[in-house]
């Protein structure tokens, strides 16, 4: 599995709270770069700009990096250009809000 394989396959372990799908099918990792120094930077949305839980969501993306203890640091970065709509979904995560 490569470093991106890796880090997507890890971060489906964050949930949106309020969804119950995970961050990575939710279609809100927009970039994931690995700097030369050993640092992972995700890049990354929220469904909407005023979500109250955004600090436990950054929170929970820069912890399960952490975990894989494979990156010297872990950056995220949190943008809202593009706006995140549904249509970045993966067919599993709009298959879980259809019910």
């Amino acid at each position: 599995m490569n470093p991106e394989e890796l880090v997507l396959s890890n971060l489906k372990r964050v949930m949106d709270p309020e969804l119950n799908i995970n961050v990575v099918d939710l279609g809100l990792i927009y970039d994931i770069d690995f700097s030369g120094d050993g640092k992972a930077v995700i890049t990354m949305t929220l469904t909407t700009p005023g979500c109250p839980l955004h600090d436990s969501i950054i929170s929970g993306v820069k912890y399960c990096i952490e975990d894989l203890k494979q990156f010297s640091a872990v950056e995220v970065n949190l943008v809202w250009e593009p706006a995140w709509t549904p249509a970045r979904m993966t067919p599993e995560a709009n298959q879980l809000l259809r019910g």
